[in-house]
């Protein structure tokens, strides 16, 4: 039974600490929709997605205000778009990213995920045609998100993808220059990719899933850093303490929240992630938590090592709240999206070769953060190459979303809005990757790969 002091610190957490439901996402499978005929494919596409989540939005809004718990997105993560896309004789996959912003308007929701591709070991025809409509797809939707899995411990690393990716991203950049590049933002490159991400842009409905599932992201980087702040000056075996606890009350929120949503929508339920998944807004900052353990300014020595601290914590926490944990589950570091990320990258405390070594130890990787708009293609590629090795050999999701703004500089700012936020553009290496790019084939997988 709830006392009246926990149930007066939820609210104060929810009221004054940013604790929310970042998204409720449904996942639904698509596999049925396959057709020969393109047309026809994508009529039933819309048809299904409308019929299975049109009561999504209001159920996210009737749960929010009978439980007064925010509830910030919902959101549709679909198959893999190359899987459905294949069946079709077309060599356009537009017509598909065309359907899904039709039903996701429609739906009322805010994103929808999965105009995606999993190439971790090769590349169909299916796959290269729908990767190639990518800049064309983004720029012609507004709620559509693109991911690709170009690596895995199993798989290795796909040097063609991730060389292709590189391009794929100057060019959705360049297709959407006139909103400063804005469709990078909704493109992910993935190594070991999960199939019950709740988060966009790289949310998909694994092929693994059931027909439908409703999967919770749940966020709190303020509520860890309100809790932390008691603990001031106090040894990390508390500090780490004190993140578990929180951690574990969070996701007891997430999960009542899940369960509930799953009965009104007569949907099972699949995961709660919990991700601390930052906002712009002061006090919702994985950055200033990690500042809050002691250090000056995130990025300076010792980030690495608070992130990890702070990245176990979560999970321990999360796991002992539910045996649904699930997706990503642990701390998010986009800079763009991150006050405190943002103010450390333009002291220049925080550069993009301490990023790379702090998603190591994170939930997912080099996230929302702007480049020059004159990078080169090859060393996109090659960041992407490096950000997947670290996955691989780690046996850990890492993501590479970047943002490189046509016309930008180092110096110069990216303005994306909401809760995308803004950011720094922050300087590359200016020597050559290309003749590594241009290698090409496949980086075998790790020897710990050999599991069986």
């Amino acid at each position: 039974m709830l006392n009246q002091k926990e149930i007066l610190s939820t609210i104060e957490m929810i009221d004054q600490q940013h604790l929310d439901i970042r998204t409720i996402t449904m996942g639904i499978s698509l596999l049925s929709c396959c057709d020969p005929d393109p047309e026809r494919a994508c009529g039933k596409i819309y048809e299904k997605i409308c019929r299975y989540a049109e009561k999504l939005v209001k159920t996210g809004r009737d749960i929010e205000g009978e439980f007064g718990i925010p509830i910030v997105n919902k959101r549709i993560s679909v198959t893999p778009m190359a899987m459905v896309a294949g069946a079709s004789e077309t060599e356009d996959c537009v017509p598909f990213a065309v359907a899904l912003d039709r039903a996701a308007k429609t739906c009322g929701v805010d994103f929808i995920g999965g105009y995606s591709a999993l190439v971790q070991k090769g590349m169909t025809a299916a796959d290269r045609k729908l990767i190639r409509s990518i800049p064309e797809a983004l720029a012609r939707t507004e709620l559509v998100c693109a991911s690709v899995n170009v690596g895995s411990t199993r798989a290795g690393i796909n040097m063609d993808a991730a060389a292709l990716m590189g391009r794929i991203v100057k060019e959705t950049a360049g297709a959407t220059a006139d909103r400063e590049g804005l469709g990078c933002a909704k493109l992910v490159v993935f190594c070991n990719a999960v199939e019950d991400n709740p988060f966009m842009a790289g949310a998909f409905h694994g092929p693994g899933e059931a027909e439908k599932v409703i999967n919770v992201g749940v966020s709190g980087p303020g509520v860890v850093h309100h809790a932390l702040q008691a603990v001031k000056g106090q040894p990390f075996d508390v500090v780490a303490e004190t993140v578990k606890k929180t951690a574990f009350r969070i996701t007891r929120m997430g999960q009542l929240v899940a369960q509930e949503a799953s009965r009104r929508l007569d949907t099972p339920f699949g995961i709660v992630d919990l991700s601390l998944a930052p906002t712009p807004a002061v006090g919702d900052s994985v950055a200033r938590i990690l500042e809050e353990m002691g250090l000056e300014t995130c990025g300076t020595h010792g980030t690495t090592a608070a992130l990890a601290l702070l990245n176990d914590a979560v999970k321990k926490g999360g796991v002992m709240a539910s045996s649904s944990v699930g997706g990503l589950s642990g701390a998010f570091i986009p800079v763009s999206e991150d006050e405190g990320m943002i103010a450390a990258a333009r002291s220049g405390t925080l550069c993009l070769d301490k990023l790379e070594a702090m998603t190591c130890v994170c939930s997912v990787g080099l996230d929302m953060i702007a480049i020059p708009g004159d990078t080169p293609a090859e060393t996109i590629a090659a960041i992407i190459a490096d950000e997947a090795a670290i996955g691989m050999v780690n046996n850990k999701t890492t993501a590479v979303r970047l943002l490189p703004s046509p016309g930008k500089t180092v110096g110069d700012t990216v303005e994306m809005g909401g809760l995308l936020g803004s950011a720094p553009v922050m300087p590359v290496h200016g020597e050559s990757s290309a003749d590594f790019i241009a290698r090409g084939g496949r980086i075998p997988a790790p020897l710990h790969s050999l599991r069986n």
